[in-house]
């Protein structure tokens, strides 16, 4: 078996989800809505799957979902892109980041991430052949230190990866931030994978900036998006991925020996939903925002420290500031096994150990789902603490 995969664990998320659904514990840690997503949508694909085409579509994607994330950047982000050139359909954004990962990285190379980090990054990268060089954000800001970052780059790296807004932080990737990966980027001669999944959820009047916009990155940047996460159908695997056409024709080659296609059907219905109009997206990030609040203001009354949530669906206690002096990986399996409530360890997201002990939860769930989370957390607090 390769080493890169004999070697992994099974996923934190799989861990937790399974204890949660032997204990019958609330899961507030694996990161998927407690609704279904617009219905129209869902109609649209629905309809396409019996008036077809049912057979293989472009291996790039059908062109009407290419043309309506084209248009969709540009009215909601100002990011001007050619649909012909510049945009291609994946099977998710995993699926994206992997594609990409190939197309980049040789064995040899090295490839810069940032934790915490989504935890799919590091396995891919070593299927690629490469090497990781990490770079540490921080609580309660997660702030890109300069120096760490110029320290993190050498003459052999080729990429960097980066997630805004960032999962698990729930912080968003500032335009100075962006600036400084952007100005390694050009004088190291590499390519930025920019996962920006997560860029409708944003709150409190913030706004997305992808790495595409940041200076001199329009040629460096690949672009990854998420349908399932715009429109909070995660089951759904539709993704994109936008670069300039050298770029994109590197990544097509990577993705048509992947999954080579997605479902038409899908792709049809996800078309339709991008050319929603932005008020749509606005009301999706109220509905999100309030359950934050609520999720925030409740765990706060039990005595619980919050870092802020800017972007995303998670939220992250701080245990220690929360008088809970145990790690965040012990804290989060006796909690679902003895308290009744699954969370995520932050260390899943650390290629190493992260110094300081923060737990995830998502809280894009009802309001009695989120009820009933803190009523276990509050047990958990005062029976581990």
């Amino acid at each position: 078996m390769n080493p890169v995969y004999a070697s992994l664990p099974d996923t934190i998320f799989d861990v937790m989800s399974g204890l949660a659904r032997e204990t019958g514990a609330v899961n507030l840690g694996q990161g998927f809505p407690e609704w279904d997503g617009p219905e129209d949508v869902r109609r649209r694909a629905a309809e396409a799957v019996v008036s077809g085409p049912n057979q293989y579509p472009p291996m790039r994607g059908i062109p009407a979902l290419r043309e309506a994330v084209a248009e969709h950047y540009a009215r909601l982000q100002g990011v001007q892109l050619d649909w012909q050139h510049e945009v291609t359909i994946t099977s998710g954004a995993t699926e994206a980041l992997a594609a990409a990962l190939l197309a980049v990285l040789s064995p040899g190379d090295e490839a810069v991430l940032f934790e915490p980090m989504y935890d799919s990054y590091l396995p891919m990268l070593r299927r690629a052949g490469a090497t990781a060089r990490f770079v540490r954000l921080r609580p309660p800001d997660w702030r890109v230190n300069p120096a760490e970052l110029a320290a993190a780059f050498t003459d052999k790296t080729r990429a960097v990866v980066l997630n805004t807004p960032l999962n698990p932080s729930a912080s968003l990737v500032g335009a100075d931030d962006l600036a400084l990966i952007a100005e390694q980027c050009a004088r190291h001669d590499c390519v930025a994978i920019s996962d920006e999944v997560w860029e409708h959820c944003v709150f409190d009047g913030a706004q997305h900036v992808s790495m595409l916009s940041a200076p001199g990155m329009r040629e460096r940047t690949i672009k990854i998006g998420s349908a399932g996460k715009i429109f909070s159908m995660t089951g759904w695997k539709v993704g994109f991925a936008c670069a300039g056409p050298r770029l994109s024709e590197a990544f097509a080659k990577a993705h048509q020996f992947l999954t080579f296609t997605t479902p038409p059907h899908l792709q049809a219905a996800v078309a339709y939903g991008l050319g929603k109009p932005a008020k749509h997206f606005e009301e999706m990030r109220a509905h999100l925002a309030r359950a934050r609040d609520r999720l925030a203001s409740a765990l706060h009354h039990e005595g619980f420290v919050t870092l802020p949530a800017a972007g995303t669906y998670f939220m992250a206690i701080d245990l220690v500031a929360s008088g809970i002096e145990m790690d965040d990986t012990t804290f989060a399996i006796r909690a679902v096994k003895e308290c009744g409530v699954a969370t995520i360890p932050f260390s899943a997201f650390h290629g190493s150990p992260p110094g300081f002990s923060l737990v995830r939860l998502c809280f894009a769930k009802s309001d009695q789902t989120l009820d009933r989370g803190v009523e276990a957390l509050a047990r958990a607090r005062r029976h581990l603490a």
